[in-house]
């Protein structure tokens, strides 16, 4: 019998940490230091110049629901830039209604973001941050329009409009 209840609690303990990983994982970005980008604040820094939404977003991976963002209906011409440190991230010009409820473009201006893996959730997908301040983003996908067919499906809240 105590052979059957050490096999029970071993199995849940795997199960555990697999859950873990997949419910609760980071991209790997998460794990490299801070130090690693252009502008390093601390959570207590970021948390004074963010709204709490472009905290739980820009900072701890969060999603804003689909549909809210002014932003996704918005096609004036201008830049889409990080609401955190304004780095200009995306134009106008690669702005295209996805459909999803977020803001999506098909290429980002060359060199502003950085992509690592995510596995949470139970899929891996390719997530995208800004390249100076670290600040997630959203996500890129392989259904876009032509040329790249990609599809950048950005968060509302981690973007800042400014028009030309």
């Amino acid at each position: 019998m105590k052979r059957r209840y050490l096999l029970e609690a071993g199995a849940t303990i795997v199960g555990a940490a697999w859950l873990w990983r997949y419910l609760i994982g980071r991209s790997e970005i998460m794990a490299a230091s801070s130090n690693n980008f252009e502008i390093n604040k601390t959570e207590s820094e970021w948390r004074q110049v963010l709204t709490p939404e472009q905290f739980n977003v820009l900072r701890k991976h969060g999603t804003e629901r689909a549909g809210t963002s002014p932003l996704d209906k918005q096609y004036a011409e201008g830049t889409y830039v990080c609401s955190a440190c304004d780095l200009p991230l995306f134009t106008s010009e690669t702005k295209f209604n996805s459909g999803t409820g977020w803001p999506s473009f098909f290429a980002p201006i060359e060199g502003a973001i950085a992509t690592t893996t995510d596995k949470s959730l139970f899929m891996t997908r390719v997530e995208v941050h800004c390249h100076r301040c670290g600040g997630h983003l959203g996500h890129v996908f392989n259904d876009g329009p032509a040329p790249t067919h990609q599809r950048y499906c950005m968060n509302g809240v981690s973007l800042k409009f400014i028009p030309s």
